[in-house]
């Protein structure tokens, strides 16, 4: 028996899309017992909507897995314990995915890398930089290569904390995606460019105070904020009340600042007051930035 941890993470931090991420310090968890009986138990904050049968996501990617490395289908009872909203734009499918890979790869006998997991991984979710982010931990850089995906990491432990506002709506990838248009004019692929630099810059040189202007974005915020009442507004109001950037998490609806401890309790505050203002429900949370990813633990 054994238990894998995998963290939520926040994909883009604005202008990196599709490639930059970061892992948060707010967990699934799944228990893997060995020689059992088939069953998925369902535990943790979040279970309503998520299936309990042989089409869990978790599931089907251990299978995939599997059938990628000709082993034998095992035998086994999962326990998930969720406490990562699902359709927050916090990553969990991701982390749905990286957890079953990791899952099936140690009952196999660890057959692959975790760069081989990365890959298989990037193949089934389709986004880098959250799957990256939730393998290795920190503040990663996906880099899409003929070969696959180079996953760099950019920071392991940034001393910074993240203050996530959750609207309590639902917002599919899909959907979000549905709105940005197809073509990106010159002058927005270059602004998002040279913010991704900047950011790069501001993590390696421990730098946060680049992050203003590092996490402005034209690709797709802009877009997305006619799906979500109160965006731009809220993300101002962070940087008023004292983060160092601030940016839609994912596809969203999920905001992230990032911020020093002693301005956690005012950014979460006047972000909410901001939604409330336009009808919107939310929590928010402050977290720690995971340094590990994914990690298997065999002493329970």
């Amino acid at each position: 028996m054994f238990r894998v941890k995998i963290p939520a993470t926040s994909a883009n931090l604005g202008p990196g899309f599709d490639c930059l991420g970061l892992a948060l310090q707010l967990y699934n968890t799944m228990t893997v017992e060995p020689n059992r009986p088939f069953q998925i138990t369902l535990t943790g904050s979040y279970r309503d909507e998520i299936p309990a049968d042989e089409s869990n996501l978790v599931w089907r990617t251990m299978l995939h897995f599997w059938d990628l490395v000709h082993f034998p289908t095992p035998t086994v009872a999962l326990t998930f314990e969720n406490h990562i909203p699902p359709a927050r734009g916090l990553g969990s499918s991701s982390a749905a995915i990286v957890g079953g890979l990791v899952a099936a790869n140690t009952l196999a006998g660890s057959p692959y890398s975790q760069y081989e997991l990365l890959q298989v991984a990037n193949t089934l979710e389709g986004h880098p930089d959250n799957v990256t982010p939730a393998l290795y931990g920190g503040v990663t850089l996906s880099v899409p290569t003929e070969s696959g995906v180079l996953p760099r990491v950019l920071a392991q432990s940034p001393n910074l904390r993240a203050v996530v506002i959750i609207p309590d709506t639902h917002l599919s990838t899909n959907k979000a995606r549905a709105i940005l248009s197809p073509e990106v004019p010159r002058k927005d692929a270059v602004f998002n460019i040279s913010h991704v630099a900047l950011i790069t810059e501001a993590f390696i040189r421990q730098d946060y105070s680049l992050l203003k202007e590092g996490m402005r974005d034209t690709l797709h915020q802009n877009q997305r904020a006619a799906l979500i009442p109160g965006l731009l507004e809220t993300l101002e109001i962070t940087l008023q009340a004292g983060a160092f950037g601030a940016a839609l998490s994912g596809s969203g609806p999920t905001l992230l600042a990032l911020t020093e401890p002693e301005f956690e309790q005012a950014i979460a505050q006047k972000a909410l007051q901001v939604f409330k203002k336009h009808e919107v429900r939310a929590q928010a949370f402050a977290l720690g930035i995971d340094s590990e990813g994914t990690q298997v633990d065999y002493t329970l």
